[in-house]
C-alpha cells in the first residue's frame, strides 16, 4: 500500500485528488508543518528536502508535487493523454509550466503580501504581476477546451485544480475568478466530481494547526529568523 504524506496545502492536495480519482489503496500520514514535523529526523530521512508531499510506494520514494501525479499516471495508465509524441510533449510542458511557474509565483505573491517582515514594494508588485501572468496563460489555455489538454481530463487539470483552489486568497482579490472565467469553470467542475469531495474531507480529517504564530513562522519560514549574511 502507498503510504501518503501530506497536509492540506496545494500540492498534497493535488496528489489526493490523483489517488482518489484512480482508487489507488493509500495510508495517509498527516505531517503537521505548521509544528515544524517536517523538520525531523524521520521525515527528513524519507525527503531530504523536507517538504510534503511524498509517497512511499514499496521501495520507491516520490518526492515533488508533479513528480508524484506523473509516476502514479504512468504507474496506473489513468489521467494521461493519448499516447503520441506531441501529446507527452504537451502533458510535460504544461506540467513543469504549473510545477516551475504557477505554484512558485504563486506562493512567493502569498509570501511577501503576508508573510514578509518588510513590505518591499518591488517584491509585491513582482510576484503578483508574475502569478496573474502565470495565470492568464492557464486562462487562455482553457479558452475553447475543456481542459488543459485536448485528450480530456489529465494530471495537469489535477495540478492545476491545487493551486486554482486558493487563488483568491494567494492573490488577495475576492473578484478574482471574474478575471479567470475559464479557469473558474474547471475549478467548479473537478470541485463538482466525488473524487475532489473525499480529497476535501481528507483534508479536514486531521487537526492541522491553523494559527500563524512563531512556532509555525519559524517551521515555514526559518529564513526570517537566520542570521544576517556578512
Amino acid at each position: 500500500m502507498i503510504k501518503f504524506y501530506y497536509n492540506a496545502a496545494p500540492n498534497p492536495m493535488k496528489v489526493a485528488l490523483f489517488l482518489e480519482e484512480s482508487g489507488l489503496d493509500y495510508d495517509p500520514v498527516p505531517v503537521d508543518t505548521r509544528r515544524g514535523e517536517q523538520h525531523g529526523a524521520t521525515f527528513r530521512a524519507i525527503n531530504p528536502n523536507g517538504k510534503v508531499p511524498v509517497i512511499v510506494d514499496g521501495e520507491t520514494t516520490v518526492f515533488d508535487s508533479n513528480a508524484i501525479l506523473l509516476y502514479l499516471a504512468e504507474k496506473t495508465g489513468k489521467f494521461l493523454p493519448t499516447e503520441g509524441s506531441c501529446a507527452r510533449g504537451e502533458l510535460l510542458s504544461w506540467l513543469m509550466f504549473v510545477a516551475s511557474g504557477v505554484g512558485p509565483f504563486s506562493g512567493q505573491a502569498v509570501h511577501f503580501r503576508n508573510f514578509s517582515p518588510e513590505k518591499v514594494p518591488y517584491a509585491l508588485k513582482r510576484y503578483d504581476f508574475e502569478a496573474r501572468r502565470h495565470w492568464q496563460i492557464v486562462e487562455d489555455r482553457l479558452a475553447g477546451r475543456p481542459y488543459m489538454l485536448d485528450g480530456g481530463y489529465s494530471i495537469v487539470d489535477m495540478s492545476v485544480w491545487g493551486w486554482a483552489s486558493r487563488l483568491t486568497y494567494m492573490l488577495g482579490d475576492d473578484r478574482i475568478m471574474e478575471t479567470y472565467p475559464n479557469t473558474d469553470r474547471l475549478l467548479r467542475e473537478i470541485d463538482a466530481r466525488p473524487a475532489a469531495e473525499r480529497a476535501q474531507v481528507l483534508a479536514r480529517s486531521h487537526a492541522f494547526k491553523a494559527e500563524f504564530d512563531e512556532e509555525a513562522m519559524r517551521a515555514l519560514y526559518p529564513q526570517i529568523y537566520a542570521p544576517d549574511p556578512d
